[in-house]
């Protein structure tokens, strides 16, 4: 047996032994080290490369993440058209009543079935342009519908058997230069009443009143009679419109081209119950007591409208020669931007039901899903006003009517809105709180603080 004598040893490696071709395929070089190894500009150019490649890998990774988020989001559905129409002109406006579709045309109305698209009538006799429509449906194939042209007129319509009967231009005046023009209308849900808001020259007034609002009552129940007793209402109106003749477009610009004598249909016309104003300016007392003052609130006057004060005209003086001494630097800045010219002021209205804050007379018979008063706020005015609708026959129109309700806010009301049920009435100040009330009970549910340099413009109930 051969027993070696010395073991077996393995002699360490040397740089020397090893072969120049097998360096560069050497397994356990350094890769950073190999890149060292590059010559100018080839590594700066590597770096620049490398930087952008993983800038590149994230940016797509956070667009990855973010289509995955996309995808476990629920999508909504999307709604294609399934049906259209052609209308004669260009369509300005829209309202749908019961199973018909009211449109606003550049020459006129037209009315169209909402089951197949299909045109039933039209309305083309003074080619006049309809910019807003309102409707409702007031029963036995039967409805209301008050249009705005591009004059400014209001032109109320009962729609019956297919068929449009023209009942009354609201704001109709023999003298142009006296006419009004409207701002707003509304429509109440029902058809019972309507508010039409105006600019211009009030008629029979001595002086001219920017704005106001006027409040009528659509005798829907005596249409709905005088109907039945004359079907052939819609006969007559198709003649009289088939005899009027394209002159009455030079015509409408020197005066109402119909006149309310001259509607379709022998239909009851509206009654005017309200006739609004803005409220007036608060100046000095002239009471020299507080006694002076209860005794005015005991004449009958309206608490809360901020009339009955003590501060006099001096007081006023004085705050505001306080206030530009003070502030003198930032009003010379800004620049007067007074103005003698009394400016329109605009007026936000809504129909409201029965509830504990509108208190009615025994006397007064008050249906639930009819409105019993509205709530009138101006722009600028920190008070909302509230007005029965249920008033006596022997006040006169024409006199500016106390309103019932006054409810005084911390700040001016921006706007307001009524929910559906017509139990919440939610109001925006410009101090940026919303306040919604419960009229039923009478008392606010909450009150919201928007945050600071932040203008409420609208508001809506959902």
């Amino acid at each position: 047996v051969y027993i070696r004598k010395h073991p077996l040893e393995i002699p360490p490696p040397s740089e020397k032994d090893w072969l120049k071709d097998d360096e560069e395929d050497f397994s356990l070089q350094d890769p950073d080290r190999k890149r060292d190894a590059l010559p100018q500009p080839f590594r700066m150019i590597n770096k620049l490369v490398m930087t952008v490649f993983e800038n590149a890998m994230e940016i797509i990774e956070r667009r990855e993440m973010l289509r995955e988020v996309q995808k476990l989001k629920v999508q909504p559905t999307k709604f294609f058209p399934t049906a259209e129409f052609q209308v004669t002109g260009r369509a300005n406006c829209l309202a749908v009543s019961g199973k018909y579709i009211f449109v606003g045309l550049s020459v006129g109305l037209a009315a169209f079935k909402v089951s197949d698209c299909t045109e039933v009538c039209a309305w083309d006799a003074v080619k006049t342009e309809i910019c807003a429509i309102h409707a409702s449906d007031l029963g036995n194939e039967c409805h209301v519908l008050l249009a705005v042209d591009e004059m400014g007129l209001v032109w109320l319509f009962c729609f019956h058997k297919e068929n449009f009967l023209l009942i009354k231009i609201l704001n109709e005046m023999e003298d142009i230069s006296k006419r009004s023009t409207s701002v707003e209308v509304v429509l109440s849900p029902g058809g019972d009443y309507a508010g039409v808001l105006l600019q211009g020259k009030y008629r029979n007034m001595a002086y001219n009143t920017k704005a106001w609002l006027e409040i009528y009552q659509l005798p829907k129940d005596s249409w709905l009679k005088e109907m039945e007793k004359n079907p052939g209402a819609a006969e007559v109106c198709r003649e009289r419109r088939s005899s009027w003749t394209s002159a009455a477009d030079i015509f409408l610009l020197q005066e109402s081209p119909v006149s309310a004598n001259k509607a379709d249909g022998k239909l009851s016309l509206p009654v005017l119950l309200l006739h609004v104003k803005p409220p007036k300016p608060i100046t000095g007392s002239s009471f020299k007591s507080p006694l002076d003052a209860l005794k005015k609130v005991d004449d009958g006057s309206m608490l809360g409208l901020g009339y009955n004060h003590l501060i006099k005209d001096s007081q006023w003086e004085q705050q505001e020669a306080v206030f530009r001494s003070t502030y003198r630097e930032y009003l010379e800045a800004e620049g007067e931007r007074e103005s003698k010219e009394e400016i329109p002021r605009h007026a936000t209205f809504n129909f409201l039901l029965p509830s504990w804050i509108l208190q009615v007379g025994p006397e007064m018979k008050v249906q639930p899903d009819v409105p019993a008063g509205i709530s009138v706020h101006w722009d600028g005015s920190h008070n909302l006003c509230f007005y029965l609708l249920n008033r006596p026959l022997k006040e006169k129109v024409d006199s500016d009517p106390k309103p019932d309700v006054v409810w005084p806010c911390a700040a001016p009301i921006a706007c307001s809105a009524v929910s559906s049920c017509s139990r919440y009435l939610a109001l925006a100040c410009e101090d940026g709180t919303i306040t919604v009330w419960d009229k039923h009970l009478g008392y606010p549910l909450c009150v919201t603080a928007i945050l600071e340099e932040r203008f409420i413009r609208s508001i809506h109930f959902l």
